[in-house]
């Protein structure tokens, strides 16, 4: 049975001791997880920049000037062809990121559909991330083979205003709903390191658990700030927040995946170890997260030999389920 957490209770997780919380959340991951196997997944930017909302963090967004180029949409040869690397390169999911407010019915959101349908056929699982999507969309993803939705909370409620003023909390929680009414599986998370409270942290996890059902997968973010957006001066992560993060997300959400995902690039080995000791069982491999630098298959392939972990293969949960 699903407990409910309240806020109270998630801040005490938090607050515990490092390393008392290492132990505890490593503790209930070896209870629901299998310990050393790890999700690979690619994230490709099919549509990049020039994108009409003011999310602080992204530069992405049209009114930023930053070094990203405007690119149109991919075609599904250009798309098909990073699938198969990514699959050569170990992974397990693609994840296909559009720098859209909202799906729109038309010819783009149809190619979209097409290179679902596409990386489906490789055995893949296939993740979207195109920003708002009604049911109905959402029902036309799913029947194209879609796996995974992701819509991520950012923060908490109470900071949302404060990064994103282009929509609101509700926004988001309604292209959950309309994703999971379609049968599709939630991968919803967050960014810290943007200015927010440990009790904003605690918020958005708090949010996340009370959905039912919980969300199968949730990327914890650290912020790459990027010159040119509102939050290029914040300072970078410390390993030891992000480490928190992954541990407290583990304990609270038991059964979902914690992705340990963008800011990789700046975590030596011996932290990424630590985020995986504490509960996270996905990554992002390839050189780009989606226009922030990532690390690429090779390191992570090595990574994955000395610490003795091995990659997960596709649609290993639904497998499970079939078995119980």
């Amino acid at each position: 049975m699903t407990k409910n957490w309240t806020k109270e209770e998630i801040l005490e997780v938090y607050n515990t001791p490092l390393m008392e919380l290492i132990y505890k959340a490593a503790e209930v991951h070896k209870q629901h997880h299998k310990v050393g196997e790890v999700q690979v997944s690619s994230l490709l930017s099919i549509k990049t920049g020039g994108c009409p909302e003011d999310c602080a963090y992204c530069p992405q967004a049209a009114r930023y000037h930053t070094e990203v180029k405007v690119h149109k949409l991919m075609d599904v040869a250009e798309v098909t062809e990073a699938a198969d690397n990514a699959k050569a390169g170990g992974a397990s999911r693609m994840c296909l990121g559009a720098a859209w407010r909202e799906v729109r019915d038309n010819r783009d959101f149809d190619k979209v559909l097409d290179m679902v349908k596409t990386i489906n056929s490789k055995g893949l699982e296939v993740c979207a991330t195109l920003g708002m999507v009604t049911e109905d969309q959402a029902k036309k993803l799913a029947d194209a083979g879609l796996y995974a939705y992701n819509h991520n909370l950012d923060t908490s409620e109470e900071n949302y205003n404060n990064i994103i003023s282009t929509r609101n909390y509700d926004d988001r929680l309604n292209t959950i709903k309309n994703v999971r009414k379609a049968g599709l599986t939630v991968c919803s998370g967050g960014i810290i390191g943007m200015g927010e409270s440990i009790e904003d942290r605690v918020g958005m996890l708090y949010t996340l658990s009370l959905l039912r059902p919980q969300p199968e997968s949730v990327p914890i973010n650290a912020l790459v700030a990027v010159e040119g957006t509102p939050l290029e001066d914040q300072p970078p992560v410390p390993i030891w927040d992000m480490v928190r993060m992954i541990a407290t997300t583990r304990i609270i959400l038991p059964n979902t995946a914690v992705r340990l995902s963008a800011g990789r690039q700046g975590m030596s080995m011996e932290g990424q170890a630590l985020c995986f000791l504490a509960g996270a069982n996905s990554i992002f491999a390839g050189e780009k997260l989606l226009t922030t630098p990532n690390p690429d298959y090779n390191q992570d392939m090595e990574m994955f030999k000395i610490l003795g972990l091995s990659p997960k293969k596709a649609f290993a949960d639904k497998e499970k389920e079939a078995l119980v």
